[in-house]
């Protein structure tokens, strides 16, 4: 019995923080999906390039972990407003086909530019001591690394429903993604929102890209090779939704964890079949509208 209560409460946490992983990249997808309208197949690629700058300002630099994931969120966030001005506005009102089309182009030379300058080989990171080993609750030690990720996932969905539930900036967001034009009629600067929240969802998805590195390694291929499971968090969770998000990345975190301890010739089979089992029932999402 204390043996499958050990197993039970490992599975959980381990899929607690591959959940958290797949919120943190995910939600910026979400919302800017949700407000925009863009299909954005590229987003993966900043999350890539969120693991790669964080390395880079640990190995090359000497910056530690925390300070180099808070720079890797400044850095590919502002470097996204470029992208988005100068590439992405200019297919806002362009059809489905040519928004991922040129999406996945970027996802392509992103994986070709990281390839040139970093080499096709896994990059590893050194994460600090005290998130190396475990921590102690008496009766039982978990990894440190994974209550870390659960923790800091935890913190991000506290903070992120304060700012779009309890602020203006907040609000506007909301109202923009349910009525555009409305939300313009009344006001709001719906493209500077388009930016600020573009990059913001972009300087999330670097963050979790730089805290995927442990758990999920790091190669040029990162962008496509999760992009998937990124996607299937969106729609599972519903366009624009915060708590959508969460909720559909903790089930499918965990069934995806629980599924193939349990039985690791199925592969991603269990992912998948939540997936289509969960839109069955709810085809907009969890929490998207019909």
């Amino acid at each position: 019995m204390q043996h499958v209560l050990n197993v039970a409460v490992g599975l959980l946490l381990d899929g607690l923080a591959y959940g958290m992983i797949l919120f943190i990249i995910s939600v910026g997808l979400s919302v800017t999906m949700g407000l925009m309208g863009f299909v954005n197949l590229a987003h993966g690629a900043f999350a890539m390039a969120g693991g790669y700058v964080t390395v880079t300002l640990m190995s090359a630099l000497g910056v530690p972990f925390l300070p180099a994931l808070a720079g890797a969120f400044v850095i590919v966030g502002a470097a996204s407003v470029a992208f988005e001005r100068l590439l992405y506005a200019r297919l806002y009102r362009a059809n489905e086909l040519d928004q991922v089309l040129f999406s996945i182009g970027l996802v392509f030379m992103a994986i070709a530019a990281f390839t040139y300058f970093y080499g096709p080989a896994p990059r590893p990171i050194r994460v600090p001591a005290y998130l190396s080993g475990s921590v102690d609750l008496g009766f039982r030690t978990l990894p440190a690394y994974r209550v870390f990720m659960v923790a800091v996932g935890a913190a991000l969905v506290a903070a992120l429903w304060f700012g779009f539930e309890r602020t203006s900036l907040g609000a506007k967001i909301r109202a923009a993604v349910d009525n555009r034009h409305m939300a313009q009629s009344v006001g709001i600067h719906v493209d500077r929102l388009f930016t600020m929240t573009f990059a913001l969802g972009s300087g999330l998805a670097a963050l979790g890209g730089g805290l995927a590195v442990n758990l999920l390694g790091l190669t040029p291929t990162f962008a496509i090779q999760y992009l998937v499971f990124f996607l299937i968090v969106v729609a599972v969770g519903g366009l624009g939704s915060i708590r959508g998000a969460v909720v559909a990345a903790l089930v499918l975190g965990i069934t995806d964890n629980a599924g193939k301890y349990l039985y690791p010739a199925g592969g991603a089979f269990f992912i998948y079949a939540a997936t289509i089992a969960l839109l069955l029932l709810r085809p907009a999402g969890l929490y998207g509208r019909d």
